[in-house]
């Protein structure tokens, strides 16, 4: 382990570069040396894998799995941050470094981004796409939730997010952090979150706990859904009224593509009553439930 990734490290070279860490950034440093590693290790990196790390930092954990992965491509948005980052990697050779916003319009990841990991997946042989990041807070739902849109499709994704969010992304039916989010990633993914982090093992300190979170995307669950952008889209329709009786909040999300007999239809095939609620049904039933609406829809959803 080398002397950058400690707290007086980083805090010297913000000052002799004149910076301050950026909030809007949602930059978070994460400065204890163990739990770096952990998340490395979490990934279980290999020559073969193509990283994904938004969120560069002074590159601690970027030179990590450099040194283990075939290809790093990491993303840093804060130009002056990425010209330090830059100086700490310049003897990686297997580190692209991109300054720009992984995300396009805040709900989409970067086309360059995608490019470039698909460009390096290209040139390793039996190449699989990871994501291993200490995500920054204001990007980490967007990120998560859009790289099962995309292709390449990630084999793993480890990050330190927010607690709330990890036990949004891996909570159960019925309960109270269940949601359209929970449905999304464990309709395709097996989720576990690794471990708590205080805010102590960070500079500066955020005022919430984190999390270290383990997602393995699992090809055999995500063929389950036959429409995978109709899936996302309804679903995240029914959770708007998740408290409301269920066939209220089919009947609100399917406007315009099941009428009122055709609901009941979809309940009946279900085996429900109608009088359940969205937060009680488990990933698999809600996967079923929206391939009714589709095989039923009186009009192809769009």
């Amino acid at each position: 382990m080398s002397e950058r990734q400690t707290l007086s490290y980083l805090q010297r070279r913000f000052q002799s570069a004149g910076l301050q860490p950026r909030t809007r950034y949602g930059q978070n440093f994460l400065i204890d040396l163990n739990l770096v590693e952990l998340i490395a290790r979490s990934a279980e990196l290999s020559p073969r894998d193509v990283v994904l790390e938004v969120g560069t930092g002074m590159g601690s954990l970027t030179k990590i799995m450099a040194g283990r992965a075939g290809h790093v491509v990491t993303v840093e948005v804060d130009g002056e941050l990425a010209e330090l980052a830059g100086e700490e990697l310049a003897s990686c050779s297997n580190v692209t470094l991109l300054q720009t916003d992984a995300l396009r319009n805040k709900n989409e990841l970067s086309p360059l981004v995608l490019e470039t990991i698909r460009s390096k997946m290209s040139e390793v042989s039996g190449a699989r796409f990871k994501l291993v990041a200490n995500l920054p807070y204001n990007v980490a739902t967007p990120i998560l939730s859009n790289l099962l849109h995309v292709d390449p499709w990630p084999q793993r994704m480890v990050a330190t997010i927010q607690r709330e969010l990890a036990q949004r992304i891996a909570a159960s039916p019925r309960s109270k952090d269940y949601s359209a989010l929970s449905v999304w990633m464990q309709s395709q993914c097996r989720v576990e979150i690794v471990r708590t982090l205080p805010p102590s093992v960070f500079w500066p300190r955020p005022k919430v706990e984190s999390a270290i979170i383990d997602i393995r995307p699992q090809r055999v669950f995500r063929q389950r859904i036959v429409d995978v952008g109709f899936f996302h889209d309804l679903v995240r329709k029914i959770f708007l009224h998740r408290r409301k009786f269920l066939r209220s909040a089919l009947l609100s999300a399917v406007k315009g593509i099941l009428d009122k007999a055709a609901v009941d239809q979809v309940l009946a095939e279900m085996g429900l009553t109608g009088q359940e609620r969205a937060e009680e049904l488990t990933p698999q039933q809600m996967i079923e439930l929206v391939d009714c609406v589709r095989r039923n829809a009186v009009r192809p959803p769009e």
